[in-house]
This record gives C-alpha cells, structure tokens and sequence, in this order.
C-alpha cells in the first residue's frame, strides 16, 4: 500500500533527528522545516511530500508525530524548554509554567509592538489575538501556531527558561555533512601542537578593553544609550553599526546584510586571504538578546554580549599583532538568533547557495558566567555540531587554555545549527560542562558587574577560538 494513501498531503511529520534520513537522494532532505530541541532529544520537524519515498516513511512512521498544517496566515512557532540547573527552576516556581503561557494565548490581551519608545520593544497595546493552533506537546517543547505580530514577540513573553523558534514558511533543504567537508578538519587535528607564536598572540587578547567593550554593549558605561538589543530595538541597530565599525578599525571589511524586514542586520567582517584560496573559515556569535514576561530591558551581558566581545577582542588583536592569514577569515555577529536563529540560518543559506568552501565554523554563545565554586569551563554540544570540530576545539583548549575543565553541554543549540544543517563542519563553544546556571538568563539583570560574571573565563575561552582559527586557517605575522 502506498504511503500516499495512508497519510493525507499537508501533514507535518515530528520525528526524532537521524541524519540517515536526510541523504542527499531523501524525499525529506527537500521537505525539512528544521531540527528542534525536546528535553535530551532532537526532532525534525519535515512535510509529508508530494512525490512519496515509502522506503523512507515506512521506516520512521512508527517513532513519528503528525499534525495538521497552520491555518493560512499563521506561523508555525516552536518552544523548546533550555537545560538549566534543577535549582534554578526551582526558586522560579510557577513563573515558568508554560501552560499558563499558552492559557495567555486563547484569547488573551496581551503585549504589542509598539513605537512609543526607541529603545521599547513591546508595551501594554491591549491588542486581542487570535486563538492559537497547538499542534505538538510534550514535558519540555511545544509547536504551535500563531498569528504573525505574536510570532515576532512571542520571544520576550515567554518564561525565561523557555526558546522560541521560528520556523520557516515553506520546506528548505537540509544537506548532509559530506566525508570530504570533514578532511581538511581532520587533516587539522593530526597535525595539531603546541604553536609558542599562537601562544604569544591569544594571549595579547586585552582583558581592559574586553571590559569597556562589554559596557558599551549592556548600556553600563552610561555612554551607548542601549537598554536592549533585541532584535527589533534600536539598540540593536546602535550595536550592529558599532561593532561594523570598530571592526573596520582592525582591518576587516564589513557589511550589514539585512535578512529580514523589521530584523536588525547580520554584520559580516572578512580578512581576505594572502594566498590563493577561496577556503574559508568562521567564527561568530549573536548580539541580539532578550528578556522576559514583557521586559523592555535586555542587557544580554552574557547572552550573548560575552561572545560577542570574545569575536571584537580577537578582531583587535589580529589588528594589534598584524596576523595575515593564509585562508580568508570571517567573523559574523548575528542578529535573530533569540527568535530561532534566523540571521545565521539566512547566512548559512547564502553560503551555500554559493557553494563556499567553508572549513570550519565555530559559534561563542554565553561564555562568561561561572558559578560560585565551579571551576573555569568549557562546555561543547553534546548533540547538534560535526564531532571532528567539537573534538578540534576540546584539543585546542587543552594546549592554550590548560585552566579551562573541558566537557559537554545539553545547552544546545546557538547559531552552529544554521551551517551545520546547511553541511558545514561547526560547532559550539559555551560557558559550562553541564547545564545552564546563570540566574540572570534572559533576565533583565544579565550585566557584567555582577556576581558569577567571570572575565578570567571569557578570555580563556576566546583564546580557543582564535587558536583554532590561526591552526585552521594558516598566518603570518
């Protein structure tokens, strides 16, 4: 019997990740919406296609999901519950009670986008939104469907423990990390050791300026003007043009690449190789942050300002040291990641649409917080990202941040996912082996001048990532 005639057109399949399902002759590597968190597992979320692949169905329709399609006009939205220290939850209470969030939805008035204030990115608009469409529930994620003006807000309203994900309105194609993407990573790793210049030149990375940097970002310096940088602020704008510029200072050449309308824009930095080479390789972070339950403030000091500095002050320091690189190297700074990724996914389409010989790609989301009494940490996705570069990284740490306890996270996932579901190599670096403990996550309170807001962390971990990049990508000074 034909799959065609069990299951009708239109159905949204939700099926635990398995990268044998998208090979590059799949029927689903064309009908893929995206992979999401759910507690410790990964789910696809893919269309039932037009043409169907029964070998391919038959095989996964047992441990699947179906749901109906979104009503016209509606966007398909998941929440994914983040993985963070039982205490945490603990001393929350209710306040992260997803169900009361979605009972606000039926209905409800809730908050608006509005203009009254530049720096605002909701207030109390009294405007009445439709029902939502609930089409997927678990303990710990959510599919649902909402209007579009909810869609774009609904990330500051919701618990602070709790993601959004925005996912795409048509099917993108998911492509398959090919054994020939991971060879020059692995040719990387075999010859890796101890470089006393890479040494000299991670280390100049200058602590005083990671501070004034991470000031201007949060509004602390009382100079910047910024009280958040979500992605639809004014703050983020002010952010995004900074950043271009001062990484201009270094050398670099930047644009701002718009992604979409309302969004602030994705700010791409590149230093041209001085060899012949199109082979590229990337680091990256998110500057736009958020709060919660409505919260207009978003300091985003540790999410993810510290990635962000940790990309400026490697920027500086390639300028201060004069390092040329033999590979061309970028350092993108995303906007839409709290939204779902949506700056680094559109980036990662572009890459690929140009077919970019794209090396490596590593992403620094949260690097700052430690929590009293933990030691310095590392922490590397225990799920989402290409092993051979997560292991790179792990061996990097090892050799030039010997202070760093290295080991994985369920905090997963940051804007990585974009390029390694586009069949790039990447990974993630992240603050801690273990789960999220910052208190201040998607808090109004996430500056730098606070408790458990470690620099000494920071900069090791930023030291990691420029290691890599001078090991991948090949220098001169």
């Amino acid at each position: 019997m034909s799959v065609k005639t069990v299951l009708p057109l239109g159905l949204l399949l939700i099926t635990p990740f398995n990268p044998s399902i998208f090979t590059e002759d799949s029927c689903l590597s064309t009908n893929f919406f995206g992979n999401y968190g759910d507690g410790q597992s990964t789910y696809s979320v893919v269309r039932l296609p037009e043409t169907p692949c029964e070998a391919t169905w038959e095989t996964y329709l047992a441990t699947a999901h179906y749901t109906s399609s979104p009503h016209p006009g509606h966007q398909l939205v998941w929440l994914e519950k983040k993985a963070v220290e039982a205490k945490l939850e603990t001393s929350a209470g209710q306040l992260h009670n997803l169900d009361q969030f979605l009972d606000s939805l039926q209905g409800t008035t809730m908050l608006g986008l509005t203009e009254q204030s530049r720096q605002e990115v909701l207030s109390s608009s009294g405007e009445i939104y439709p029902q939502y469409g609930l089409h997927y529930r678990s303990a710990g994620a959510a599919l649902v469907s909402v209007s579009p003006r909810v869609a774009k807000v609904i990330d500051t309203l919701l618990p602070p423990f709790w993601k959004s994900n925005l996912l795409p309105t048509s099917p993108v194609v998911h492509h398959p990390i090919l054994a020939s993407a991971i060879d020059p990573v692995n040719r990387v790793l075999s010859s890796l050791k101890f470089d006393p210049v890479i040494a000299s030149v991670v280390n100049n990375i200058s602590l005083p300026q990671m501070k004034n940097d991470i000031r201007f970002l949060t509004g602390e310096d009382g100079k910047s003007g910024i009280v958040s940088r979500h992605s639809f602020s004014i703050g983020a704008l002010t952010a995004a043009n900074w950043l271009k510029d001062r990484i201009e200072d270094t050398g670099a050449n930047c644009r701002l690449m718009p992604f979409l309308v309302g969004f602030a824009p994705n700010v791409i930095c590149r230093y041209s190789a001085i060899k012949d080479t199109n082979a590229t390789v990337l680091i990256s972070a998110h500057y736009d942050s958020r709060g919660s339950f409505g919260s207009t403030r978003a300091p985003g000091g540790d999410d993810d300002g510290s990635g962000t500095t940790g990309i400026l002050s490697i920027a500086r320091t390639i300028a201060r040291k004069k390092v040329k690189f033999h590979s061309n190297v970028e350092l993108a700074l995303f906007a839409g990641e709290e939204q779902g990724l949506l700056g680094s996914k559109a980036y990662a389409r572009e890459l690929r649409a140009a077919n970019a010989s794209l090396t490596l790609m590593i992403q620094a989301d949260m690097t700052a917080y430690r929590a009293p009494g933990e030691p310095l940490q590392l922490g590397l996705p225990d799920r989402i990202g290409s092993p051979e570069v997560t292991q790179l990284v792990a061996n990097v740490s090892k050799i030039y941040s010997p202070e760093l306890q290295v080991g994985f996270t369920a905090a997963c996932c940051s804007d990585h996912q974009s390029f390694h579901e586009q069949g790039f190599p990447a990974t993630q670096v992240f603050e801690r082996a273990g789960p999220i403990a910052d208190p201040m996550y998607h808090n109004s309170g996430d500056l730098s001048d606070r408790e458990g807001y470690d620099f000494e962390q920071l900069f090791a971990i930023a030291k990691v990532q420029f290691a890599t990049v001078l090991h991948t990508a090949g220098y001169e000074l």
